[in-house]
């Protein structure tokens, strides 16, 4: 019970941060869901040094409508209808998405450390909670991704994705 409080309290801060500057109004995404993952890759390693297998570099659907290259949904994501938010401001645009995945939280983070690094953003944060991880990326011109994953009973993640493009 309280790593969920906690995680949610830092999704809380990671949304209001993201979206502070954020002047449009939401729109609601269609119900998506991505490909299945293919095959795992080479393991890519995690912040604590864990190996951890992450998803093949295929091309993923954006997390919504104009969500930049980093900010895509992780492969086999199931999005609830209206799970997806973007809006513009002075940072640019940005958004949020949530969806559930069959991957385990570090799997999730590892593909999001993977697109983070493809997209030339630097790691600023990480976080190992009780089973749920947070990441946190940032790139020149105001360019943000945070990402929450937190466990599911029964296997699987809650996923919480927050972006800004920048300017």
């Amino acid at each position: 019970m309280i790593r969920r409080l906690l995680a949610a309290g830092f999704v809380a801060v990671l949304i209001s941060s993201s979206l502070a500057a954020c002047d449009g109004a939401p729109r609601a995404e269609s119900e998506t869901t991505a490909p299945p993952p293919p095959a795992p890759a080479a393991p890519a390693v995690e912040a604590n040094a864990a190996a951890v297998a992450t998803p093949a570099a295929v091309p993923q659907p954006p997390a919504a409508n104009g969500a930049p290259a980093f900010a895509v949904l992780y492969p086999g994501a199931r999005v609830a209808q209206t799970s997806s938010v973007s809006a513009s401001g002075p940072a640019g645009p940005g958004g949020m998405s949530s969806f559930t995945v069959a991957a385990e939280p570090a799997e999730v983070i590892a593909f999001y450390r993977q697109q983070a690094d493809a997209a030339g953003l630097a790691s600023v944060m990480a976080m190992d909670q009780g089973g749920s991880r947070a990441y946190g990326a940032a790139g020149p011109s105001d360019a943000q991704l945070q990402v929450v994953a937190s466990p599911q009973d029964g296997g699987g993640s809650t996923v919480l994705l927050t972006w800004s493009a920048g300017r």
